[in-house]
């Protein structure tokens, strides 16, 4: 019997790698995009909103968002509509999908953000802290992960949230984007670059998900970072480093703030130390536990 992994957003930058890893288990990905175009395994919203899912589904997993940190783009009503929309209009829509599947798929996976954790320069989280107060990142993440949540009379789905770090790979994300500075050599820190840096290799995050795939044990939140804590000073020290570049001029808050808003800035200029405790207790082996192993993969 055919079995199929249904993946929102399977044609972003992560979930790109993990068709491939699903598809290497012998599973059929099957990805939900905006346009299919004629591509292979490719649906879209709209048809997934129309017929539901594939009759022999067996887990459903949303990707999809819009990326936050898009300096292309202006912070502006509009595109915080457009974040909302790409992650928890999908989001619902996906998780309706599994309520009125005629035979519900086995697991429902999600990811997150740990934005969920609010930025703090000394407090550290893990999967089981509950955040005394709420920024504007973590009650934006609260929601995202409340429509997400299955109704109580649905019995026999797994569901899991993987709250994900920022995410190192080779073609895509935010090393595709520091690059070019760090050549031009203006690779130092974000400010004074004290703020924590939560990161994850992207063979990682897709090892995370399907992780939670294979062991039918796994269920609840997972924190998709890597063990090692980082600040962002040393972040650049070490990609710096991979690169053959200096890192000592510094990126200012204030420039910071004009290019993304300071809505956004506030990602980058204050950060929180987030731990994978739950993660390594359910079995997850890190490929890339170590920051300077991760980059030197990606540089490479």
């Amino acid at each position: 019997m055919q079995r199929t992994v249904v993946i929102g957003g399977g044609t972003g930058f992560i979930g790109r790698s993990l068709c491939v890893a699903v598809e290497k288990l012998g599973y059929k990905a099957v990805s939900v995009s905006r346009n299919s175009g004629d591509r292979r395994n490719v649906i879209t919203w709209e048809e997934i909103k129309k017929n539901g899912l594939p009759n022999d589904t067996v887990a459903v997993i949303n990707l999809a968002g819009e990326p936050v940190l898009n300096p292309m783009k202006r912070w502006n009503k509009t595109f915080e509509d457009e974040i909302y929309k790409s992650r928890i209009n999908t989001t619902r829509l996906l998780k309706n999908s599994v309520v009125e599947a005629e035979k519900r798929p086995k697991l429902w996976a999600t990811t997150s953000a740990i934005g969920f954790y609010p930025c703090d320069k000394t407090r550290q989280y893990d999967e089981d802290s509950i955040p005394e107060t709420k920024d504007y990142w973590s009650k934006f993440v609260s929601a995202w992960e409340d429509a997400s949540v299955l109704p109580d009379d649905v019995k026999g789905v797994r569901h899991c949230i993987v709250r994900t770090g920022i995410v190192l790979g080779k073609n895509g994300g935010v090393i595709q984007n520091l690059k070019p500075s760090y050549w031009l050599g203006f690779g130092g820190p974000i400010s004074d670059g004290k703020q924590y840096f939560p990161w994850i290799h992207i063979d990682d995050i897709v090892g995370i998900f399907t992780h939670i795939l294979t062991n039918d044990d796994v269920i609840g939140v997972l924190n998709g970072v890597a063990p090692a804590i980082t600040t962002n000073k040393e972040f650049s020290q070490c990609f710096a480093s991979n690169l053959n570049r200096p890192a000592i001029l510094c990126l200012p808050a204030i420039a910071v703030n004009a290019i993304f808003g300071s809505v956004r800035a506030s990602m980058l200029l204050e950060g929180q130390c987030v731990t994978p405790k739950r993660t390594l207790r359910t079995g997850y082996k890190f490929i890339y536990p170590q920051l300077d192993d991760a980059l030197k993969q990606i540089v490479s």
